[in-house]
C-alpha cells in the first residue's frame, strides 16, 4: 500500500516512509497511547496497529486496544462513535492532569 504513497526505490522517499512509520518509530513513544481500529481500515491495516501495541505493551507502556470489526478507516456507526468517545474521555481524563 505505501506505494501509493510512496516510491519505495526512491531513496529519499524510502526515508519520508521510514520517518513516519508508527510500527519503525515505536521506541520513540514513551507516554501512554490510546489506539483506535477499524478492522476493515483499507488504509491502516489491524495487524499494523497490533504490531504498534504490543511493541509498546511490551515496554511497560500503557496501550488502550479500541478494535471495532464492523468499521474501516473512521467510526460510522452511532454505538461505536459513543463507545470511542466515553473510552477517549476516561483516557484523556486519567492521562491529561
Amino acid at each position: 500500500m505505501h506505494e501509493q504513497w510512496y516510491d519505495p526505490s526512491n531513496p529519499e522517499e524510502r526515508e519520508i516512509m521510514n520517518n513516519v512509520s508508527p510500527a519503525l518509530n515505536c521506541n520513540a513513544i514513551t507516554q501512554p497511547l490510546f489506539i483506535v481500529q477499524g478492522a476493515n481500515d483499507p488504509r491502516v491495516n489491524i495487524d499494523e496497529s497490533d504490531q504498534v501495541v504490543i511493541a509498546l505493551r511490551d515496554r511497560g507502556i500503557d496501550v488502550p486496544y479500541l478494535v471495532k470489526y464492523n468499521e474501516g478507516h473512521g467510526f460510522r456507526h452511532e454505538d461505536n462513535r459513543i463507545e470511542l468517545y466515553s473510552i477517549m474521555m476516561g483516557f484523556l481524563a486519567q492521562y491529561l492532569k
